[in-house]
């Protein structure tokens, strides 16, 4: 059974950090990646990493957050500084797997940022 994870979430005050970690299991899992849906908005990729550590983001979190996964433990991580309240969202970890050819989501994380 693929199951993936999320933890980290939280409230945090603008210009803080938190760090989001997904673990995943059941599967092998090539491109991962984290996404974010806030009230109202539809879903957005923040960002992307292969297993071959290739790594993309959002314009607007780059310079500012870092996606980054453990291969060998099967988990993402998500490392978000310089926290905006238009940073507000719930964060879902996903994940491509190889396995079973299909992309799997997480539960979600909320994170808040307050100003």
């Amino acid at each position: 059974q693929v199951q993936l994870v999320e933890s980290g979430g939280g409230l945090v005050q603008a210009g803080g950090s938190l760090r989001l970690s997904c673990a995943a299991s059941g599967s092998i899992f090539s491109n991962m990646g984290w996404y974010r849906q806030a009230p109202g908005k539809q879903r957005e990729l923040v960002a992307h990493i292969t297993s071959g550590g290739h790594t993309n983001y959002l314009d607007a979190v780059k310079g500012r957050f870092t996606i980054s996964r453990d291969n060998a433990k099967n988990t993402l991580h998500l490392q978000m500084n310089s926290l905006k309240p238009e940073d507000t969202a719930v964060y879902y970890c996903n994940a491509y797997s190889v396995v079973y050819g299909l992309d799997y989501w997480g539960q979600g994380t909320q994170v808040t940022v307050s100003s």
